[in-house]
């Protein structure tokens, strides 16, 4: 196994070589830090590194596997890179901006404890857009992140460096974050897996714990790699009064999809969508119907609507941004700037009319849950925009149509409202530039199995990364 193949390797792989003492965990972090060294100046997913700390966690985590007495961890020797927005007791966090660039955290945030706990090692924080308020990775504190795929498109966001380092294999694991996309989103534009569990689920920090469209969650190359973080970072916290108990574990092998009814919606029945997201996905579903189940298009009845109640919920997150604009207006980035703006001007009759809207949308999905076990549709309607995209661009374009460049290119918020579905963006195929395409798969309320079980059906016959000719030419 050369250097390279270490780098895609994926974590349940790497730990039952770990366990075998065929592959040490310093062997593996010294292929990933020389992988970030060659390849990270193009593709800019990392923003502090921690080559040194790494290798010296990694030689106590191989001690743990050869002596006799060693007891490892879930993630023992596991390289993870953690999302610049959580937060590390007496590390830096900077929320991508200016603002807090020199601040140092004075508590681990629980996602990041739950990982260390496990065994992780922490490579490097990844890139996030500021505030993480964005779905593209570009700020004035830490530059553009790209997905690797083709270096003039955006890695995606909020979650952008982790779905970055994970196509680009400088690390084999990242946690990412939700609340309007921002794991889905990279996760398509990168050609990697996410998952957005069901609210609750995963524990996570006030205030945003308390908000229904936040989800933390864990990125990865496989859907197997998925399912361990994600058992990791799942059940009840001290610090999260809405983390559910008992904790969920997804098992390590699911039944055939033989006989799975999967219900399919292109648009929702208002979005554009490009022609060659629209084509990816349709041969997914040709791909599932192999696989025994049963495919339906379906009309899920849903209005523009969503989208605007989805940004009178971004208010609250928009007003929190709003109170740093007195102070601090030069240092943010004008998409910052344009979402605090939009927060500003959200009433509480607006927020009301968006929870009814939410209500409506429930209808006509938990109608369609009584006939399908899961319902797929694309995650991105582009496969990602350019790395510089301007968000607030007022000629945006999807198949010709305008819509606004904020966020409505992206499918993925109506299942922040839908919080208590689990989702999953799992890679369905390529665009000409190159750019990865994604569709989600989405259960019914907290049924995470299904989801896993229908993404990981797909895997076996898509697989990504296994060979040279599968993995982005850096």
């Amino acid at each position: 196994m050369t250097d390279i193949d270490l780098c895609y390797i994926t974590a349940s792989e790497a730990l039952a070589r770990f366990k075998a003492r065929t592959l040490s965990p310093v062997e593996l972090m010294h292929a990933l830090i020389a992988r970030a060294d060659r390849v990270e100046k193009k593709v800019n997913a990392f923003t502090y590194r921690f080559y040194e700390r790494a290798l010296d966690a990694a030689k106590r985590a191989e001690a743990k596997y050869t002596r006799t007495d060693g007891r490892p961890r879930p993630l023992e020797g596991l390289a993870i890179a953690i999302k610049d927005e959580t937060t590390i007791k007496g590390e830096r966090t900077t929320f991508g901006s200016l603002v807090h660039k020199d601040d140092v955290d004075t508590r681990t945030a629980p996602p990041a404890e739950l990982i260390f706990q496990a065994g992780a090692i922490m490579i490097a924080r990844s890139t996030a857009p500021e505030f993480s308020c964005a779905p593209i990775c570009h700020t004035r504190l830490w530059g553009i992140t790209r997905t690797p795929w083709n270096l003039a498109f955006s890695s995606g966001g909020s979650s952008g460096g982790a779905g970055a380092a994970l196509a680009a294999g400088v690390t084999t694991l990242a946690n990412g974050s939700d609340i309007g996309g921002s794991i889905r989103i990279p996760a398509s534009a990168c050609g990697v897996y996410g998952y957005k569990p069901p609210y609750g689920r995963n524990p996570d920090s006030a205030p945003f714990n308390l908000d229904w469209y936040n989800h933390a969650g864990p990125m990865a190359r496989s859907v197997a790699d998925c399912a361990l973080l994600q058992n990791v970072m799942s059940g009840p916290h001290p610090r999260d009064i809405v983390s559910i108990r008992p904790r969920l574990r997804i098992p390590d092998r699911f039944e055939p999809i033989k006989g799975m009814r999967i219900a399919l919606s292109i648009d929702f029945g208002y979005a554009a969508v490009d022609p060659e997201v629209e084509a990816n996905t349709r041969a997914a579903m040709a791909a599932f119907r192999d696989l025994g189940a049963t495919v339906e298009e379906v009309e899920l009845g849903w209005t523009r609507d969503a989208y605007r109640a989805a940004f009178a919920h971004f208010g609250i997150f928009g007003a929190s941004v709003a109170r740093l604009l007195p102070k601090h207006s030069r240092k943010l980035m004008p998409y910052t700037r344009e979402f605090a703006r939009r927060g500003r001007k959200v009433t509480m009759t607006d927020f009301l009319a968006g929870m009814e809207t939410e209500g409506k949308m429930y209808d006509r999905l938990g109608a369609l849950f009584q006939t399908f076990d899961i319902l797929i549709c694309p995650t991105l309607a582009v496969p990602s925009v350019k790395a510089d995209q301007d968000l607030t661009d007022p000629d945006f374009r999807v198949n010709g149509k305008k819509v606004d460049a904020y966020l409505e290119w992206c499918l993925t918020y109506p299942f922040n409202m839908m919080s208590r579905c689990p989702v999953m963006s799992v890679p369905s195929g390529f665009a000409k530039s190159g750019v990865p395409t994604g569709l989600q798969i989405v259960g019914r309320p907290y049924d995470d199995v299904a989801v896993f079980r229908a993404a990981a059906a797909f895997e076996r016959l898509r697989p990504l990364y296994d060979a040279p000719e599968r993995r982005p030419d850096l």
